[in-house]
């Protein structure tokens, strides 16, 4: 007796904008989503993360980094391709305010997709995603690391990382489920590799119950592996999202996972495809493309497999980071001084005992707690 078993087709971060805004605004979902649209129509269900809100708004939130918004016409572009629902639970959804996510919100309900990872408080943010799916009933959760766009109030906002909330929603889901999906977004940019912090999070949601982890934000392509039975991903990388000045790097390679969903086992396929290159849109990769990339998957998972390996590529990552971090916490904001600094010119502003007392203060959550809130309440106001 063959058992029933659903697909289900998770991709990374979509946004409508750059290049790509003009095919949707004409139209063009063809040219825009190319052969890969038959693995969308072939899934059960298909999901991506949409990367911003759908908002005709024009004033964007105040925070550090770039506000990025898409036209409400993408929501329709993603109906067509086939897709059933968007994962809200990033750092950009709520760059419009609470009025971006209304309009987003509206619009996805119009064209008949389902969403889980944001809403009008941190409750509806949390509330997953349940269906029956040829006999397989499949709970889905969304938890975004904290940046700009989550909530731990009654206001709206996308679903946070939270370790403790976070297992909780996973062991009840689990009550009322077969399998049960988590969707994250976090990471480090362009970093292919989980942090071992990262790697430690994501087994723990295994632990409470995940029966696999799929994740975007780096914009890259990760490695992944198999942990009691649970396949976790810890990037899929980008799905649609043209950026200017990237071309032919790890931004525009992709990463689908096709999950094959029973009672008694879970199974995965994976699609590479190549976006938004020379050609604005999604291509399926080649044969050449897909040899070297199985190859340079495989060696990152070796080294996810060992953890004094991943310890020393995260040493690695962190020594390549630090000059730009250095310049984060300096209390200035002069590109003079900086260059002066990383040169040995002119000495860190905070001294060593500073220093320490900031590690202190960032690393004991009873002091980060308090810190944070107080940050929260000086940044609340433009």
């Amino acid at each position: 007796m063959v058992e029933d078993s659903a697909s289900v087709l998770i991709t990374g971060d979509f946004f409508g904008g750059n290049r790509t805004a003009a095919l949707i605004a004409r139209g063009e979902n063809d040219a825009l989503f190319g052969d890969f649209r038959r693995f969308v129509q072939q899934a059960d269900f298909a999901i991506t993360n949409l990367e911003s809100p759908l908002t005709k708004g024009s004033v964007p939130i105040v925070k550090t980094g770039p506000a990025i918004k898409a036209d409400p016409k993408s929501a329709g572009s993603l109906a067509y391709a086939g897709f059933k629902m968007v994962s809200l639970a990033n750092n950009h959804i709520m760059d419009y305010g609470q009025g971006g996510l209304e309009e987003t919100l509206d619009t996805l309900r119009q064209n008949n997709l389902s969403y889980v990872g944001a809403g009008s408080s941190l409750e509806k943010a949390a509330e997953p995603f349940q269906s029956s799916m040829k006999g397989v009933k499949i709970s889905i959760l969304n938890f975004a690391e904290n940046e700009w766009s989550t909530t731990i109030t009654a206001g709206a906002g996308a679903n946070p990382i939270d370790p403790l909330r976070n297992y909780n929603s996973i062991k009840s889901a689990k009550t009322k489920s077969d399998r049960v999906i988590v969707i994250t977004h976090g990471g480090h940019e362009m970093y292919p590799l989980p942090s071992p912090h990262m790697k430690r999070l994501f087994r723990f949601f295994v632990d409470a119950g995940a029966d696999a982890v799929i994740n975007h934000h780096p914009h890259c392509v990760a490695g992944y592996e198999v942990y009691n039975s649970a396949p976790i991903f810890y990037s899929v990388g980008n799905f649609v999202f043209d950026n200017k000045v990237r071309h032919h790097s790890f931004w525009n390679e992709g990463m689908a996972v096709l999950l094959e969903l029973s009672k008694r086992r879970i199974t995965f396929d994976l699609i590479h495809f190549n976006q938004n290159d020379e050609r604005v849109g999604v291509r399926l990769s080649n044969e050449e493309e897909l040899e070297e990339r199985t190859i340079r998957i495989g060696k990152l998972n070796d080294i996810i497999a060992a953890d004094s390996r991943l310890e020393n590529a995260f040493e690695e990552y962190v020594d390549h980071q630090r000059k730009m971090y250095d310049a984060f916490i300096e209390p200035h904001q002069s590109r003079i001084v900086s260059a002066m600094q990383n040169r040995k010119w002119f000495p860190s502003l905070w001294s060593r005992e500073k220093k320490r007392l900031l590690l202190n203060l960032i690393r004991c959550e009873a002091h980060r707690d308090v810190l944070q809130r107080i940050l929260e309440r000086e940044c609340s106001h433009p």
